[in-house]
Formats: structure tokens, sequence, C-alpha cells
């Protein structure tokens, strides 16, 4: 029902600010700052992914929780969307989500609201890994032997290969 009211409200209030901005500086003025925020926004999301991309990275490289980078990507991926659609309220939540004070209260109050069950990170968080962590069990480098048989198939003398995979005579 939240998500019904937000998808009739927000082009209600679009529409409104259209009117009223347009009356107040005219339609061209009103049209170039529809297309300079869209473009201002686009450059800003770029810097600012990139940087919440760099944080994510290092999270990853020093195996520290991914939570907060991750989180703060996602609210600068959404903001260049609001900043993308037309209109002036979308602009203003868009230009709010890319001020970090705004992204951390925003991600402030989702952590009061959601409860993160179980977080792992790395091949020991698989449940499915052996002794040391990883699939198959043993580490990594162990020698494993075994035999093989080469199956052919059974085709005619004339018979090419399939293409799927290279003949006997090539390499």
């Amino acid at each position: 029902m939240l998500l019904f009211l937000a998808f009739l409200a927000v082009p209600l209030i679009e529409i409104a600010l259209f009117i009223q901005v347009g009356g107040a500086i005219g339609l061209w003025p009103t049209l170039a700052v529809v297309v300079l925020t869209a473009i201002l926004g686009t450059w800003l999301v770029r810097s600012q992914g990139a940087a919440a991309m760099g944080q994510l990275r290092r999270s990853f490289a020093e195996l520290d929780d991914p939570t907060e980078p991750l989180a703060h990507g996602a609210m600068i991926l959404i903001a260049g969307a609001l900043l993308l659609t037309p209109g002036f309220f979308t602009d203003a939540v868009g230009f709010a989500l890319l001020m970090p004070p705004v992204r951390m209260a925003v991600l402030r109050y989702l952590r009061k609201r959601v409860t993160v069950t179980q977080f792992s990170m790395g091949p020991r968080g698989d449940p499915r890994a052996g002794p040391g962590g990883f699939r198959g069990g043993g580490m990594p480098g162990d020698v494993v032997e075994g035999e093989f048989e080469e199956v052919r198939p059974r085709r005619g003398a004339n018979a090419r290969p399939s293409g799927w995979v290279e003949g006997p005579d090539r390499h």
C-alpha cells in the first residue's frame, strides 16, 4: 500500500512543481534546469560511485565487513536513477542521497530496522566446504591422484569433428 501511494504521490508532486516553477521562471529555463541537474547528477554519481567502489574493494581486500560500502553504493545508484528522472522532487531526493551525512543517517535508520542473522566471508563461509574451508576438502595445491579413461564418440570413418571441441589433429 505504501508503494502504491508513492507511485501515486511522486508524479503528482512533480507535476505541481513543474507548474509552479514553470510559471515562475518560464518554460525554457525550467527545461534547462531539468537538463542541467541531470548532467550534474550524472557527474556526481560517477565520481561518488567510483569512490564507493574503491571503498568496497578495500573492504574486500582487508576482509572487513562490506555492509557499509555496499549500502553507500546502493544509495548512490538510487540517487543516479532519481537524478536521471525528470523532475524537481526526484532531483532533490537524488541530490540528498549523494550527501554522505544523509546516506549515514539512512544507514543508521536501516540498521535499527534490519536484523542480520548470519554473516560470513571467504571460503570458510561455504557450508559445503570440507576441511580447510575449501570445497572438496584439503588445502590448495594438494595433489589428488585419480584415473581416467578417454571416451571417443562412435562416428563414421568420414565424420568430421562437431566444432564444439578440437579434433585429434588440431591443437
